[in-house]
């Protein structure tokens, strides 16, 4: 049996928010778009949702056709559906966010986007093969901040250094990523006493030696 239905039907696409810490800095990766609209801009990564597919199915099939980005576990952010936020129509995106470790991914621009690069997230004039960072098409720079609040809030409550950082590490290390996301210097003592009450990293019976200071205590994330 057929349907026929009164009201319009708007597209579907996904948008990817992919962060990684790199050079003391937040990054996020972006890519310029080979068509337009907004040729030549830089924008998030993503495309529309196929007919046949899931929203998560079409949110990593894009990542790995746009930068050849794979195996990367993808949380929903939200939804983004304000009139007129795609010059092509009405067009609702499910943005979704990750945290990856660069050196693990080799980023590659495929399909239609003419590069992929890592941007800094906090500092806007960057330089780039292309000049300094440009305003983002669409709406993709309220995506980027809400994905920056919501990983703020995360790392309140969750292990969210555990893609960002190699399976051994220092206490240092970590508060380093925590100040990276906040932009602002955390209190060493208190953060070391909350960290290790969380229980949910390890103490190992390792140390690495930094220079002229006392060897570092090494640690590691309990299982996902």
């Amino acid at each position: 049996m057929s349907y026929t239905y009164d009201y319009p039907r708007p597209a579907v696409t996904v948008d990817l928010v992919i962060f990684t810490i790199a050079d003391d800095d937040l990054k996020v990766l972006l890519i310029r778009r080979r068509l337009e609209p907004y040729k030549d801009c830089w924008a998030l990564p993503g495309g529309f949702v196929d007919i046949d597919e899931s929203l998560e199915q079409a949110a990593a099939r894009e990542l790995q056709e746009e930068v050849g980005v794979t195996n990367v576990y993808l949380e929903q952010l939200y939804t983004f559906g304000a009139p007129g936020r795609d010059p092509r129509g009405r067009v609702i995106s499910v943005a979704y966010f990750a945290l990856i470790d660069a050196e693990r991914q080799r980023i590659v621009a495929a399909s239609d986007a003419a590069d992929a690069e890592w941007h800094s997230v906090f500092k806007q004039t960057k330089p780039t093969k292309q000049g300094k960072l440009a305003k983002l098409a669409f709406d993709h720079k309220q995506i980027l901040d809400y994905a920056v609040w919501r990983l703020r809030n995360k790392i309140e409550w969750t292990t969210v250094g555990y893609e960002l950082l190699p399976k051994k590490f220092t206490l240092s290390e970590l508060q380093r990523v925590y100040e990276i996301i906040l932009q602002k210097p955390v209190d060493k003592r208190n953060f070391r006493k909350k960290i290790l009450a969380q229980g949910q990293i390890v103490e190992l019976n390792e140390t690495r030696s930094d220079g002229a200071h006392r060897p570092a205590r090494l640690y590691s994330f309990r299982k996902k």
